[in-house]
């Protein structure tokens, strides 16, 4: 069987939900039309970043198989994720597609031991012998720094949270994944358990092969770990492309504004911007023309009214009528 080109692709990916108020609803598009791939023989940390309500964690849980997709494609290794059957999802599909949630506390039973969870995921997955169990444990946990003497017959109360976080990225390893979804998996940290977190992810990426979604709202992080970025707004990927590029001479309105929001460590540049980061708007999600016009610097009578158009602008993707008659 020929290898796809791509690990993971989405294709017009929309995720719809129904808000009802009274007798009346209107459709929510928490995800709408996005598209991106990350290809199959070039590893990378792919981060989304963007304000909470921005749909994140919703395209995080619809990569992932917990959420179905309303319209559009998604694809891993060519296959319809939609499509895969709890058993091709239990056999393959979860081995391959791990996840890392944004609470290590809530992904372990206070009253389970830590080591049970190693050994059950190892077992279930039949990644190894059960006499070569606690040697191939040891091996993973020491790629995130800790060994099995550390954790073995400990509960999850007594670790602290950047242990709790390496061990729960080492389950996630013991299947041996090409690709791991990372959710704000750093945010419930301090900064320094935060960088070691993120390197981790980079040694990952470089020594083991393993693709990495890093989703999150914290733009320095996304900017020192990431290869590449989509900047999500309600639903909408409204810029996307290297992260250099994106981050440091941002296109659409609205990465200026979130970049803005972040005050520099340095003396001689003082914050003097504006950054509009007020609450959403109640009809962002679903208002006529550009979500992002109720707040938006640069806004003209045509982005009330129509949707703006993605266009390819200096070597990344950019949703934004600014940019619609440039090459």
């Amino acid at each position: 069987m020929q290898q796809a080109k791509n690990l993971l692709e989405a294709q017009d990916l929309t995720k719809i939900f129904e808000i009802r108020k009274g007798f009346s609803s209107k459709a929510f598009h928490a995800v709408d039309k996005a598209n991106f791939s990350l290809a199959s023989n070039t590893p990378e940390i792919f981060s989304i970043a963007g304000e909470s309500g921005s749909g994140k964690s919703t395209l995080a849980k619809m990569i992932l198989g917990m959420e179905s997709s309303s319209l559009g494609k998604l694809s891993y290794k060519g296959r319809l994720i939609d499509s895969l059957s709890n058993r091709e999802k239990r056999a393959w599909f979860f081995s391959e597609v791990q996840p890392v949630f944004q609470d290590p506390f809530a992904a372990f039973s206070p009253l389970k031991r830590i080591d049970h969870y190693l050994y059950e995921t190892a077992a279930n997955y039949k990644v190894v012998k059960r006499s070569e169990a606690d040697d191939y444990i040891n091996a993973v946990l020491n790629e995130v720094g800790l060994s099995l003497a550390e954790v073995k017959g400990r509960y999850p109360n007594e670790l602290s949270g950047g242990q709790a976080q390496r061990v729960a990225i080492a389950r996630a390893l013991l299947t041996k994944p090409s690709l791991i979804v990372a959710d704000e998996p750093v945010s419930m940290l301090d900064a320094s358990l935060r960088m070691s977190i993120v390197n981790m992810f980079r040694k990952l990426k470089e020594e083991n092969g393993v693709t990495i979604i890093y989703i999150t709202h914290d733009l320095a992080t996304a900017y020192y770990s990431a290869d590449r970025i989509a900047i999500m707004l309600r639903g909408w990927i409204v810029e996307m492309g290297p992260v250099e590029k994106v981050l440091g001479e941002p296109l659409h309105p609205y990465t200026q504004n979130l970049k803005d929001s972040i005050p520099q460590a340095d003396p001689d540049k003082s914050w003097d911007k504006s950054a509009n980061l007020a609450e959403m708007e109640a009809d962002e999600y679903t208002r006529k023309g550009c979500r992002f016009a109720g707040r938006c610097p640069a806004v003209m009578d045509k982005c009330r009214q129509q949707e703006p158009p993605n266009v390819q602008h200096l070597g990344r993707a950019v949703k934004c009528f600014l940019y619609e008659t440039t090459n």
